[in-house]
């Protein structure tokens, strides 16, 4: 098992900053960058850039931003900056974007999601009614309908994950889940805080994951379907 960026992350060309990568080894390196990269290259000097397309009502956007060409906004949708959203990107309908995000080109965001300090690769997807939260998708990761990335533990310490028998301090107590490249979380799946996926996976709808995922595998819940006899009752209006 392993935190480094080459497991996970294999299509580093498809992220909107060249040298962001630079000196990074480790995956929750690429989170705790973000913050301080927004804050230089967003803020100096002022940025609010939208060089894409509003439809239905004006959105609400708030401190300092750039949106990319092709790039759709929907009615309702809430954006805190700083936050990069690239090129040809769609944020649907009630979407909330929350600071210290960055959204590479090509990827969406859907209806009544909430995305807080993530980094999307290109071609990400995030489908409606999810929170993301401190987390990091890959290049065309998917997390479905109802999916909670939970960011932090009970006790509020920092989140860990064990690495060949043992256990690393991911350095923030706010940390979701690593989502490997093309892999994905099915419908109303919940990760743990710290849990790292590998590429080319795929868990399940309804399915609880934790810790260390490898790649290329199918994750699921052994489920046993009970269906028994039921009476006719003419239901109350």
């Amino acid at each position: 098992m392993s935190t480094k960026i080459s497991y996970y992350f294999s299509k580093l060309d498809k992220f909107p900053f060249p040298n962001y990568f630079e000196g990074l080894t480790e995956t929750y390196e690429i989170l705790q960058k973000a913050k301080a990269y927004l804050k230089e290259t967003l803020t100096l000097p002022d940025v609010r850039k939208n060089l894409g397309e509003i439809r239905g009502d004006a959105p609400n956007l708030h401190g300092n931003y750039f949106i990319g060409e092709g790039t759709v906004i929907y009615n309702d949708v809430t954006v805190i900056g700083p936050v990069y959203i690239g090129k040809n990107c769609e944020i649907m309908p009630g979407a909330v974007i929350r600071p210290n995000t960055i959204i590479a080109d090509n990827c969406s965001v859907g209806h009544g999601s909430e995305v807080k300090h993530c980094v999307l690769f290109g071609g990400a997807k995030i489908a409606s009614l999810a929170f993301a939260g401190d987390s990091i998708l890959g290049a065309s990761a998917r997390i479905g309908s109802g999916v909670i990335t939970a960011n932090r533990k009970f006790n509020q310490t920092n989140a860990t994950i064990k690495v060949e028998g043992e256990r690393v301090d991911l350095g923030d107590s706010f940390f979701g889940c690593i989502l490997g490249d093309s892999s994905r979380l099915g419908a109303n799946a919940v990760s743990q805080p710290g849990t790292h996926i590998g590429p080319n996976t795929w868990v399940y709808p309804l399915t609880n994951v934790r810790g260390f995922i490898p790649a290329c595998k199918r994750v699921y819940h052994e489920q046993k379907t009970i269906m028994e006899e039921n009476e006719i009752v003419e239901l109350k209006p």
